[in-house]
């Protein structure tokens, strides 16, 4: 039944597909992209394309490429097996990736072609102000597309930060705090990685005199702020004690005198009487 159905699929001309496939390679290595097919006779066309453009052929063990085609990006760059109808890209491009088709008769395989850009090796330098208490490393990757920035702590990812667009070209930064040396900084593709180790004795010296300076300013405000306050506070005592003693000594220099009175002689008169009132006085120092 099986083979009933394929052969009346063949009469109307209907392909049959395979699955798609996929490769991915680093630019500037080859890839070679199997046909999938084992052998193939003097009198059967081989036809490879790319996003639907004839780009290469085989036939009676006779090779074309077709250059100007695909805005002639695979000049000089295509090699065919005339056995098995396989292709090689050589000095492949991020622009060669895409759906490669090669078909015979009325069989097409389609592979998917991924071509990553070189990883650079991430670097690694410190962050550092002297106006601020903080101070941090910073991993950089500049001009990368498709990849992911990490900080892993021995094998555990700490923090990471990626660019998903094949296309288009970004720089990451990935910034973590003055930390030991169990850290390294990792930046990867699917297929690729680029690994930096954070080596403390080189950067983390900055960070550590920096935050020595702020300490040291801060402590002496703190001092500073501490002085004042003991002083005024000693202040405000000097000045209590002070005018406490003198109310004691006031109160210790006032004397007052016990009065001496003397009996009236009711038989003198008025005036006379008057005349020997003695009033005691009061001294005051």
């Amino acid at each position: 039944m099986f083979v009933f159905i394929c052969l009346c699929l063949c009469q109307a001309g209907v392909f049959v597909a395979d699955a798609v496939k996929s490769e991915s390679v680093t630019e500037g290595e080859s890839v070679s992209l199997n046909s999938s097919f084992t052998q193939i006779h003097r009198d059967e066309e081989i036809e490879w394309k790319f996003r639907n453009i004839l780009i290469a052929s085989v036939m009676n063990n006779k090779s074309r490429f077709y250059a100007e085609t695909a805005e002639g990006r695979f000049r000089d760059r295509l090699k065919l097996d005339h056995q098995t109808g396989s292709l090689t890209i050589i000095n492949s491009r991020t622009t060669d990736s895409g759906l490669y088709t090669v078909s015979r008769d009325t069989t097409i395989n389609t592979i998917n072609l991924t071509v990553y850009a070189r990883l650079p090796v991430p670097v690694i330098s410190s962050n550092s102000s002297s106006s601020s208490s903080s101070c941090s490393l910073v991993c950089s990757a500049v001009n990368v597309s498709h990849v992911t920035l990490s900080w892993f702590k021995g094998n555990s990812v700490f923090s990471s930060i990626r660019v998903s667009d094949l296309s288009s070209r970004s720089d990451l930064l990935l910034h973590l705090e003055c930390v030991d040396d169990s850290y390294s900084c990792v930046l990867n593709n699917p297929i690729r990685n680029q690994t930096q180790h954070l080596n403390n004795t080189q950067l983390c010296h900055t960070c550590a005199a920096v935050s020595r300076t702020v300490l040291i300013s801060a402590a002496a405000a703190a001092a500073g702020s501490l002085l004042i306050v003991a002083a005024v506070g000693i202040f405000c005592i000097c000045r209590k004690h002070r005018n406490t003693h003198r109310e004691e000594t006031r109160a210790e220099e006032i004397t007052y005198a016990d009065p001496t009175f003397y009996k009236r002689n009711r038989n003198k008169s008025r005036a006379t009487e008057e005349d020997h009132v003695i009033y005691a006085g009061v001294s005051r120092c």
